[in-house]
């Protein structure tokens, strides 16, 4: 093993996780669009999801672990009344599993009633919860978003907007956060544009207009809502003017304020790995940049071979994109069975190397004595490429290929995906070469950043888990 390149600072807690958020408001039936937007945005947590509703006068909240057609039927949906809503899916790190972390947070304070909902996460939290439990604060949850409802509820300002404002001015890091009261819904996004937030219109029954925001675009599809635009970095909006139930008309406002210099420094694993790929995030279709990324790829890593196959689902764009770049011919060699969870987000080793067996096989009368390229998404741990070319060993393949859509994964992430510790991420800790035997590929090869940033548009990204250089002073001062 090679010296380790990254140490672990003791800041990074369990409170790491990649979530998904959708508020709607003023909108008919209000939360069930929004649990059908959770629902299409269920590959962003699968630990537990919640939704709280306003009828104008009070906050109703239901949440549970559990998948979103676990944790909701009829009855519940229907308690959740009024036509204000957010909602949340969670995933997080193995240790951070009780109710009490489920979202969205609610709480009572002296200005009525609050829920709140929070994709990223906070890379100062632990600092500020120290701080706020040295004056008295209370707590009842490990997650980071409840330093906010503490923060808020101390606040001396007038009104919810200023309260957020001031606490935002204290807090560092990733966030795509929904703030619900009875009367209104407030979203934010970080100055950096870490975590994907996007604004939609919905058109109700009546003509009337409704909105909707969520993490991605494909929340929009399955209600009918159009898009709209990206909420820019840095940016707050607010939505005022909500009728109180189905059959009052409302003309609801918004309004947008700039409360942060934008410093767009949008995560550029929502597109290599995270996001739906019919979703638009960060203002680009998520399945058009997978496919050039997989053009880069064919243009850096030119291999002859007799078939490309991805590894099922988040390598089949870029396997389409590599086929079509190098005129070699696609294949679907494996198949994956759709009834298993991801095993990226698994939250123990033992259960992700089972579930690779679970849910992958291939198809021996395709690859059999043929030489193959296998195109995936990443390497993390290596022990799920290695199970892959172990099956496909057995399956009869003549030579393996394996090429990797992205850079080694070198540095965790902070903001707010679930990557893990520096001393598990093999290419961290090896040479290619190294990785190479232990995978039990023939070749291997990975995307230069270079090539990765032209295929994502050219933008600046942060790229903090390819180059391990994080963009927020906190997390520069913490981590070396």
């Amino acid at each position: 093993m090679e010296k380790q390149i990254y140490q672990t600072s003791s800041f990074q807690s369990s409170w790491n996780e990649e979530c998904a958020v959708v508020g709607t408001y003023n909108v008919d039936h209000a939360a069930l669009k929004n649990y059908y937007a959770l629902f299409s945005m269920q590959h962003r947590g699968q630990e537990a999801s919640g939704i709280s509703s306003s009828d104008g006068k009070q906050i109703y909240t239901h949440k549970n672990k559990g998948l979103v057609t676990e944790v909701f039927n009829q009855q519940c949906l229907q308690n959740l009344i009024g036509r204000a809503s957010i909602g949340h899916n969670r995933y997080s790190t193995a240790g951070s599993a009780s109710l009490s972390d489920s979202q969205p947070l609610f709480a009572k304070y002296n200005l009525g009633e609050i829920a709140i909902a929070h994709n990223g996460n906070l890379t100062n939290a632990k600092d500020i919860r120290e701080h706020l439990i040295h004056n008295g604060a209370i707590f009842q949850s490990h997650i980071d978003t409840e330093n906010l409802i503490h923060l808020i509820a101390q606040d001396k300002a007038p009104n919810l907007k200023d309260r957020i404002i001031s606490a935002l001015k204290i807090i560092d890091g990733a966030y795509g956060l929904l703030f619900l009261s009875r009367t209104k819904l407030i979203a934010v996004r970080d100055r950096y544009g870490l975590r994907p937030l996007s604004l939609g219109k919905i058109i109700n029954a009546d003509g009337s207009i409704g909105y909707i925001v969520a993490s991605e675009s494909c929340a929009f599809d399955l209600i009918g809502a159009e898009y709209m635009r990206e909420i820019q970095p840095g940016e707050m909006l607010i939505f005022e003017g909500l009728a109180t139930s189905d059959k009052q008309s409302s003309i609801p406002r918004i309004t947008s304020l700039q409360i942060f210099k934008p410093n767009p420094h949008p995560c550029i694993f929502e597109y290599v790995y995270f996001a739906r790929p019919d979703s638009s995030v960060f203002s680009q279709n998520v399945y058009s940049v997978r496919k050039n990324l997989g053009r880069e790829l064919a243009r850096e890593h030119k291999i002859k071979a007799d078939m490309v196959i991805p590894v099922p689902d988040s390598g089949v764009a870029a396997a389409l994109g590599y086929a079509k770049e190098s005129g070699i011919d696609f294949e679907l060699g494996i198949i994956r069975n759709h009834y298993v969870g991801r095993t990226f987000i698994e939250p123990t080793q033992k259960a992700r190397e089972l579930k690779v067996r679970l849910k992958l096989n291939p198809i021996s009368n395709i690859i059999a004595n043929k030489d193959i390229i296998v195109i995936d998404d990443s390497i993390v741990r290596g022990t799920t490429s290695r199970q892959i070319i172990k099956i496909l060993r057995q399956a009869g393949a003549k030579k393996i290929h394996l090429l990797i859509s992205a850079p080694p994964t070198i540095a965790p992430c902070f903001y707010g995906v679930d990557t893990p510790d520096s001393k598990d991420l093999i290419c961290a800790n090896h040479s290619l070469e190294s990785v190479r035997e232990f995978i039990g590929a023939d070749s291997l090869g990975f995307l230069s950043l270079k090539a990765l940033n032209t295929a994502c548009g050219g933008k600046i990204f942060c790229q903090a888990c390819f180059d391990g250089n994080y963009i927020d002073d906190y997390t520069k001062s913490k981590y070396r």
